[in-house]
């Protein structure tokens, strides 16, 4: 019979971490629990252990119920087990959560933080259960549309809450009032919650409130005098909201993005001085020099203005521990860089994508951002000249350039002579991590520096130039756990001969067209540690991964609602790659044995590929 001792093997892995054992490799705890959680079978063995369960340590007994959870193992009956020894749930999007469900989570003796945001089958009744419990401090219900003012009653009785989220929900104004029963509530989040200022006022008792999230709500200028009476309050989101004056507030962060804003303080400036982070993506400025004249930001560390219709950025000389800057579809252009520049020194996010920029920008900044990491210069005008100045700034970790003019070529400036590699600059920065040329110009030849950058961990390539010549001269890049190879021509001999490396965790191969089923298949049983993403391949939980350095990592602000106003949506198509060729030249291209692998050897590419 597969037994386990689970407290006991969690002690060995306790004091084998204190001695420094077990630093390589997974520990026998977690071989424990991928054993027991490999598939049903192995649960039905182990769960009729009632008596060594309910005695599991709180962190290994929430370690295996994530597990069981990702591996799509639990049910009802399993919860039952766990009802003396898990003290955090996540549930979040699933949908089989239900009434039954909230029986059993709700006998969870020691239950701390309950997640069951997007649980579109919990209603009032399910919050029911929770009615009285003894433990619980973290309550999240965000985006539950069945959720009324009926069902918050139920929680009411709840002394113990900390942290309630109830975000996007059905709940109205009139229940808003009844949640000045939560004296101890530190975190309280009612985005899109039709909140008034009446309402807003009630809650002026919740005197311990450090964090609310009002986005989207109908309070205004005189509801904003309510924040006042929060003394303990740091965080505020008041976005999308008709708020355009603050009152005198000594917070650390606050979000007005898509606000008409008219002043930030009223009053004594010296307010502001424990602000460190500002987001007003999207929002309207009518005056935004005055706005940030009487501002006191010497502890700015994030700003957020994107979108935004600022047009004079001269405020930025004064922000001298500036570390993030997030200028996305901003009014920011060569001529206005040197204003950047001048709040660079601790500089370690840059993102300039959707803008007017061209690579004269980028000579701006050189010297000026000795700490800067990460910069996206994505859906921006910069060419191949701007990879000299990037590459003169070795502390960077993330490099953006998706959807540029990036060929990956530069002109030598002598007649007659080859074209130099421009992506040989990126050598200098033996820091990078991450690397975006997705939607670029970059041709197979061009990309043979890429084979030096052996740090890489994230690669992002997404071009129909591209083959499987490009595939195998990036397969000595040995620390890759991300390789995005999207729409390429590459065939099924090129994909089962290609042999990635160790640490490679997802292969995005969506939009190589010319791959069979059989061979995505073969490559999948084959490397079954490797995700790969292809239309022949059924994962459904391929959005869930966030890879570091993604095109997605960029974006800061989660924009409630809807897109911001200045954004303008632009039609795009569905292009067959196909179309490009004739029946018989796609056969060719299918039946072909095998490419050269030698980016100097273009001349053993099939006939069709050197068109």
């Amino acid at each position: 019979m597969f037994t386990v001792h689970f407290e006991s093997l969690f002690r060995v892995q306790e004091e084998g971490k204190k001695r420094g054992e077990m630093e390589k490799g997974k520990g026998l705890v977690d071989l424990c629990i991928e054993a027991a959680t490999a598939c049903s079978e192995s649960v039905d063995i182990w769960r009729r252990q009632r008596r060594t369960l309910e005695r599991l340590p709180f962190q290994l007994a929430d370690d295996l119920f994530r597990r069981l959870h990702s591996r799509r193992l639990l049910s009802p009956s399993i919860l039952e087990i766990f009802q003396f020894c898990v003290n955090e749930v996540d549930l979040r999007g699933e949908s089989c959560v239900d009434a039954e469900w909230m029986v059993y989570l709700s006998a969870f003796r020691y239950l701390h933080s309950l997640n069951i945001a997007d649980c579109k089958n919990v209603n009032n009744f399910s919050l029911w259960h929770l009615s009285g419990h003894s433990s619980l401090k973290e309550l999240d219900l965000s985006r539950c549309s069945k959720i009324t003012d009926a069902g918050i009653k139920h929680l009411l009785s709840i002394a113990t809450l900390e942290k309630l989220c109830v975000s996007e929900t059905g709940l109205t104004a009139d229940g808003v009032l009844s949640l000045s029963s939560f004296v101890n509530l530190r975190v309280l989040d009612l985005g899109g919650i039709p909140v008034t200022d009446t309402a807003l006022s009630s809650l002026q008792v919740l005197t311990q409130l450090e964090h609310l999230d009002l986005w989207g709500s109908e309070i205004s200028n005189v509801g904003a005098a309510t924040f006042e009476k929060f003394p303990m309050l740091r965080i505020l989101n008041i976005a999308w909201t008709k708020v355009t004056r603050m009152p005198i507030l000594s917070i650390a962060c606050l979000n007005m993005s898509n606000c008409t804003i008219h002043s930030i303080v009223d009053g004594d400036n010296t307010a502001t001085a424990t602000l460190s982070k500002l987001i007003i993506t999207g929002a309207t400025f009518i005056d935004a020099d005055q706005v940030f004249s009487i501002l006191q930001l010497s502890c700015l560390k994030f700003l957020d203005i994107s979108c935004s219709n600022i047009g004079s950025f001269n405020f930025l000389v004064n922000l001298r521990n500036l570390e993030h800057l997030n200028l996305r579809y901003s009014q920011i252009t060569d001529g206005l860089m040197e204003q950047v520049a001048s709040a660079g020194e601790k500089l370690r996010y840059l993102n300039l994508s959707n803008t007017k920029i061209t690579s004269h920008a980028l000579s701006v900044l050189v010297g000026c951002v000795p700490n800067l990491e990460n910069i996206s210069l994505s859906h921006t005008l910069v060419d191949d000249t701007s990879l000299a100045y990037i590459s003169m700034t070795s502390s960077l970790q993330l490099v953006d350039l998706s959807h540029t003019r990036i060929r990956g070529f530069v002109d030598s400036g002598r007649e007659n002579s080859d074209k130099m590699l421009s992506l040989s600059a990126l050598q200098n920065l033996t820091n990078l991590r991450s690397l975006n040329l997705e939607d670029t110009k970059v041709m197979d030849e061009a990309l043979q520096p890429l084979s030096l950058l052996t740090e890489l961990v994230c690669l992002y390539l997404k071009s129909d130039f591209l083959t499987e010549i490009s595939l195998h001269a990036i397969a000595s890049l040995q620390k890759l756990k991300f390789l995005g190879f999207r729409g390429a021509v590459l065939t099924d001999y090129g994909l089962l001969s290609y042999r990635p490396p160790p640490l490679l965790c997802v292969f995005d191969l969506r939009g190589c067209w010319l791959l069979s089923a059989n061979a995505v298949s073969s490559f999948c049983k084959k490397y079954q540690q490797v995700q790969v993403r292809h239309a022949h391949v059924n994962n459904p939980f391929e959005d869930e991964i966030v890879s570091y350095g993604s095109s997605a990592s960029f974006i800061t602000t989660k924009v409630p609602l809807s897109r911001p106003r200045t954004v303008k949506s632009s039609n795009t198509s569905f292009v067959d790659e196909r179309m490009k060729y004739s029946t018989e030249e796609l056969l060719q291209l299918e039946n072909s044995t095998g490419l050269s692998f030698m980016l100097k050897d273009l001349d053993l590419l099939p006939e069709i590929l050197r068109k």
